[in-house]
């Protein structure tokens, strides 16, 4: 559904026009329900996104911004990182207090990395990357497209259709909360949070099954019993 469609519906169920509601006062409320639903679960599958980035000899930070304006690029920018590896290692995430005891700055070290932090919307490598080569291979979960104020009447929310009709209800709530109908708005509050409940349930991400470090001889593993077989053919990392 486009948000011009989704207007449409809100004013048909609530019995109004936009002389009651104006379309950038709708839009609005849309926009707040879609912040809604994209922030009601950490990690949403349908924004995962995989991109690489190169180190730089001596450097220890990639800012989310350069890692995401990469060669596959998430033009949308990075919201969080979910795992970094390279061809032959997972790189492992460690807090910043770990980090600070184990790899001090005032003290050298350099090589090829294999753990990492955020460090203020950047990515930390440790030990300092001694390579101008190394490939570090990311996936992460992109930043949602903006929805609501400004967006044009053909365009549609970035979130899978199932969520679309959810929002629509969403929207309805709110007009009828802004026509001072609160009886007809709890009722669809209530719609809503039942709605989006059920759309979630086959959205929701799991949590990721361990990494598998395959060898030289092709390998399948059934991984944390999830039914999901992940293969190398040649040796690598796979996760």
């Amino acid at each position: 559904m486009t948000i011009a469609e989704m207007r449409t519906q809100i004013r048909a169920v609530v019995d109004i026009d936009s002389s009651d509601i104006s379309d950038t006062v709708l839009n609005n409320m849309l926009g707040q329900g879609f912040d809604t639903i994209v922030y009601s679960e950490k990690r949403w599958p349908f924004y995962e996104g995989y991109t690489t980035f190169t180190t730089t000899n001596g450097t220890n930070d990639y800012s989310l911004t350069t890692i995401a304006a990469s060669p596959d690029a998430i033009s949308q920018g990075i919201r969080e990182i979910i795992s970094l590896k390279t061809d032959d290692h997972i790189i492992e995430y460690v807090g910043r207090d770990y980090a600070d005891g184990n790899w001090p700055l005032n003290v050298s070290n350099s090589g090829q990395p294999w753990q990492w932090s955020y460090w203020q919307d950047a990515v930390r490598l440790y030990p300092t990357p001694d390579s101008n080569s190394l490939i570090v291979y990311v996936r992460a979960i992109r930043n949602p497209t903006s929805f609501g104020v400004g967006t044009s009447d053909g365009t549609a929310p970035d979130l899978p259709d199932a969520f679309h009709p959810v929002l629509a209800t969403y929207g309805i709530f709110k007009a009828y909360l802004q026509q001072e109908d609160p009886v007809m708005a709890q009722q669809y509050f209530m719609q809503f949070r039942s709605e989006l409940d059920n759309v979630a349930r086959r959205f929701a991400d799991t949590p990721s099954p361990q990494p598998m470090i395959a060898n030289s001889r092709t390998s399948t593993r059934n991984l944390a019993g999830t039914g999901a077989l992940r293969y190398a053919s040649t040796g690598g990392v796979i996760w």
